[in-house]
């Protein structure tokens, strides 16, 4: 089978038990086997050494899924891990979820689809109701530029729709490539017909430079801070034209959590906020691991917008996240035991 992306094959995975191995967790008093299916890529930032010595210490095994064999011959698994792209995969992914109920699929491949496109990813947002939680949610103002639309009638479009300069153009689609993550800033609405449909357009909020990640791993919440692009002033907008490329801001480089940066703006989200909106969107969202993009206006002190928000992001660049995830595993088995015996 060919799916999108480089893949490890179980062959090539050192982390296969021997049947002989016991596992030493105190509830469970066995061994939890967790078969994942990772691109080369995120098997290196995700499964680190680290984070599989302390898993193993608890009693959990990671095992490679060989994608070139039958799912159903693998196993068996207590959970399923996985992040492959293609038709192909979620087609065997979604049968192996409805044969066998009692694995832990992390995470249903139709939920996972759902934030493949930047226009219905957010919308979940948009339809929240985080009264009485300290703060206010939202997303900038868009417009979606469908793939039928010529680039050409894009400024057209934004015209129309009363869309505010400057503007962030994304790919609608993500699709795991690093085109899809291209960003660009429009500082006028003709050069827009430079860019190619589909295309998510946002507005420009200023935020003072600083971006939020909320990382959700089940009940866990951690909150880290980025460098983002900083103000636009209306002076420079009156002097800039054109559409520029700019890279993503969420790599680990631009970390700003150790940066000196001023109070009004580096003050984290209030919690009660940060707790109502991983609830929420846990339930809406139908996810357990995922990672929410969020900015502060500039001036405010309460008023957020959610830019973006990515399935099994870059676990590997959130602080101590082998303790977070290694109780996130044991937490779903042990309750998935729980419910059996009160079955």
């Amino acid at each position: 089978m060919r799916l999108n992306g480089e893949f490890s094959s179980g062959e090539e995975e050192e982390e296969v038990m021997e049947k002989s191995e016991v596992g030493t967790t105190p509830f469970l008093e066995r061994k939890i086997v967790v078969g994942y299916a990772l691109t080369a890529k995120k098997k290196k930032s995700f499964l680190q050494p680290n984070f599989i010595s302390l898993a193993r210490s608890k009693g959990i095994y990671f095992v490679a899924i060989d994608v070139n064999k039958p799912l159903q011959e693998q196993g068996p698994f207590d959970i399923v891990l996985h992040k492959l792209s293609g038709e192909e995969w979620r087609e065997i992914i979604e049968d192996f979820r409805q044969k066998h109920p009692d694995v832990i699929v992390l995470d249903p491949p139709d939920a996972i689809q759902h934030l493949h496109n930047r226009q219905s990813m957010l919308q979940d947002v948009v339809d929240l109701n985080l009264s009485e939680s300290n703060g206010k949610v939202g997303i900038p103002s868009q417009l979606v530029i469908t793939k039928d639309k010529e680039s050409s009638t894009i400024p057209y479009e934004v015209t129309k729709a009363g869309l505010k300069l400057p503007l962030v153009a994304k790919p609608l689609v993500v699709d795991g490539t690093a085109k899809s993550h291209e960003l660009f800033l429009a500082y006028d609405e003709f050069s827009l017909s430079e860019l190619e449909p589909p295309l998510v357009l946002q507005e420009f909020v200023n935020h003072g430079g600083l971006l939020f990640k909320i990382y959700i791993v089940g009940e866990s919440i951690k909150v880290v801070r980025r460098f983002s692009l900083p103000n636009i002033s209306k002076r420079e907008l009156s002097k800039v034209a054109g559409v520029y490329r700019f890279p993503r801001v969420s790599c680990a480089a631009a970390s700003a959590d150790n940066a000196d940066l001023d109070p009004s703006i580096a003050e984290h989200p209030p919690r009660s906020l940060l707790e109502k909106l991983a609830k929420e969107l846990r339930h809406r969202l139908g996810l357990r691991m995922f990672n929410v993009d969020m900015i502060r206006e500039y001036g405010t002190k309460d008023v957020f917008y959610v830019i973006d928000i990515n399935y099994f992001p870059g676990f590997g660049k959130m602080p101590n996240y082998e303790p977070v995830f290694t109780d996130f595993l044991l937490n779903l088995v042990q309750n998935k035991c729980k419910k059996k015996l009160t079955a």
